[in-house]
């Protein structure tokens, strides 16, 4: 199931389940600092007036599409949404033809990694072109440090400014564990002075020093979001406030007929014990999984309001090989040090992970279609860059796969737009195309709600009221290739 990875909190932490690593070993390439993290690339084009003219507008709350619209931009804001014959164009906006064309808010992967911080390598800033190439222009980051939170600020300055392609950071954690119950909200407190903006756990950390992390972070008015640690059932979890369940950590537990057994084998385990005796378990979870359970256990999930973000881009690695990943087009994308990154995983990777991989897709698709059928709030993440999860491409293929475990092309649309702004607090000014909120926005050139692969045949996009045609955005992708030579 799970084993080192990169973007845990240090050396011995754990991965989501289907990126499993067997002696892994840091590419310690540099340490990270403020002068090696400067980005360099071209600006961003200026904020102008902007009007998309004859489109047809998806309602990502409702799915319904509307009659040619005509939609200006002013200022990184939406200023108008009318009917065409309506429209009132001033003289100076730049005109877009959206006719026969299909307008989306801009989309958000709430799972991604800037940081290298076990291996301390430069952070991810190569990622940032593919992101908005790929019309995400706007995450969540799931893993930084203090020194991090500094480069987060300067990164958002930058978006305002637009000095480079980088998407909206809306939110940036830090991770915490502690050596006690004690230390772990010390570590808190540490963190909202940073800045963070929520804390992140992971698998290992004791049930006490969670629960002292859930209190710590309540008075610091900070929520708390990643995996479910091993030794807290799902529902606990969200009954105690946390806000998150990633990479449906504990779900399948939760979804078992044995989870009673399963948790009581894992008592007085903590650390990288506790995550062993998970990984140990994991072909007896799987075969276990219970409709019937499973449904139950969704309905009372979804009363709690805990949002999953179920990375299902991780889950499905069954065709994950050497010989694909080098001839993938993709590829040239990636930083040389990423590269050397997700070739040492490759080297680890077994036939029993294979087997695995598939025996736990099918099982994923049956969680996130009972979680949809309840009502559970499902946000898109894909744990990018972890080997074979390209950032930005991989968000459409996450939309893909909930698609593939029921929810409907226009539910997996808002999966990736509306909802992640309605966690985070500000649907009033992002989520939907609509007046005053952010001119965050992707022009299509086919009905998305026919087909959800529809999302990536992208005509246009807006970054905070900036034009970047199919043309400016094939050039930020020439760029970041270049930059990979």
């Amino acid at each position: 199931m799970l084993s080192r990875t990169e973007y845990s909190g240090n050396q011995t932490l754990d991965l989501p389940r289907g990126k499993r690593f067997h002696g892994w070993v840091s590419l310690v390439i540099t340490a990270m600092s403020l002068s090696t993290a400067a980005v360099h690339g071209a600006p961003l084009p200026e904020q102008h007036t902007v009007a998309i003219t004859n489109v047809t507008v998806v309602d990502v709350a409702t799915g319904r599409l509307s009659g040619l619209r005509t939609v200006i931009a002013d200022s990184g804001r939406i200023v108008s949404n009318v009917p065409s014959h309506d429209a009132h164009i001033p003289v100076q906006a730049v005109r877009v033809d959206g006719r026969g064309r299909f307008l989306i808010p801009g989309l958000v992967d709430m799972h991604v990694h800037f940081f290298n911080l076990s291996s301390h390598r430069p952070p991810n800033d190569w990622s940032f072109p593919l992101y908005i190439a790929n019309g995400v222009t706007a995450v969540r980051e799931m893993r930084g440090d203090a020194t991090s939170m500094v480069l987060v600020s300067r990164w958002r300055k930058a978006f305002d400014a637009g000095e480079f392609a980088v998407p909206r950071i809306l939110a940036a954690g830090i991770a915490v564990d502690g050596k006690s119950a004690q230390d772990a909200a010390l570590q808190v407190n540490a963190a909202a002075d940073a800045g963070a903006d929520f804390i992140k756990v992971f698998s290992e950390v004791p049930t006490t020093h969670w629960r002292a992390i859930l209190a710590a972070a309540k008075a610091r008015a900070l929520p708390v979001a990643g995996h479910v640690p091993a030794g807290v059932t799902l529902l606990d979890a969200a009954a105690a406030g946390q806000r998150t369940s990633e990479h449906l950590m504990q779900a399948y537990e939760a979804c078992s007929s044995i989870e009673t057994q399963l948790l009581d084998e894992r008592i007085n385990l903590q650390g990288d014990a506790l995550v062993e005796r998970r990984d140990a378990q994991e072909a007896r979870v799987l075969a276990a999984f219970d409709r019937g359970t499973c449904g139950r256990v969704a309905k009372t999930l979804a009363a709690t309001g805990q949002a999953q973000v179920p990375t299902l881009v991780l889950a499905n690695e069954d065709s994950l090989d050497s010989t694909s990943m080098n001839a993938d087009s993709r590829w040239r994308y990636l930083r040389a040090d990423e590269r050397a990154r997700w070739q040492n995983f490759l080297a680890g990777y077994t036939a029993q992970d294979a087997a695995l991989a598939q025996q736990r897709w099918p099982i994923a698709r049956r969680i996130v279609a009972a979680m949809r059928d309840a009502g559970v709030p499902i946000m898109t993440g894909t744990d990018a860059p972890m080997p074979g999860v390209y950032p930005g491409f991989s968000l459409h293929e996450e939309m893909a796969m909930l698609v593939e475990s029921g929810l409907t092309p226009r539910e997996a649309l808002r999966s990736a737009t509306l909802a992640p702004a309605e966690f985070l607090h500000i649907a009033a000014t992002a989520g939907s195309v609509a007046v005053g909120k952010r001119a965050d926005l992707v022009l299509l050139d086919a009905d998305p709600t026919k087909d959800i692969h529809n999302t990536r045949r992208i005509n246009a996009v807006l970054v905070d009221g900036r034009l970047l045609r199919r043309a400016d955005l094939d050039a930020l992708l020439n760029e970041a290739a270049i930059g990979q030579r």
